[in-house]
Order: C-alpha cells, then sequence, then structure tokens
C-alpha cells in the first residue's frame, strides 16, 4: 500500500469511530428524555431544551473529531 493510501484509511477510521460515541449518546439522551416526556407531560418545557444542549455539546465533540482528521496529513 502506499503511504497515501494509508492515511486516508486512518482519516476513515478515525472518522468512523468518532462518530460512535456522539451517536450512541445522543440516541440515548433523546430516548431518556422522551420517556421522561412520556411519563410527566407536564415536564416537557423543563425537559426539551437541556435535551436540546445536550445534543448540541455531543455533536460537537464529532465535530472537533472532524476538524483535527481533516487537519492530518
Amino acid at each position: 500500500m502506499e503511504h497515501a493510501s494509508i492515511v486516508v484509511l486512518a482519516k476513515a477510521i478515525i472518522m468512523a469511530t468518532s462518530g460512535l460515541g456522539p451517536g450512541i449518546g445522543i440516541g440515548l439522551l433523546v430516548a431518556r428524555a422522551m420517556e421522561a416526556i412520556g411519563r410527566n407531560p407536564e415536564a416537557s418545557g423543563k425537559i426539551f431544551v437541556p435535551m436540546l444542549l445536550g445534543a448540541a455539546f455531543a455533536e460537537a465533540i464529532a465535530i472537533y473529531a472532524l476538524v483535527v482528521v481533516f487537519t492530518l496529513k
């Protein structure tokens, strides 16, 4: 294998693995929030905004990983 193809493969592996954590985290976060809203619909206003903030922070981790991958040579 050429050096360039090894770098491309390494970037693909890093991108795939760095997307797993935030994906699982966001899925669990939304599932628990929907479960809580289902149990107590009156609390949906107090649950929805923190859920969105948590999802945004988890997604930021994936974006940081994407930026790191693109800065690799």
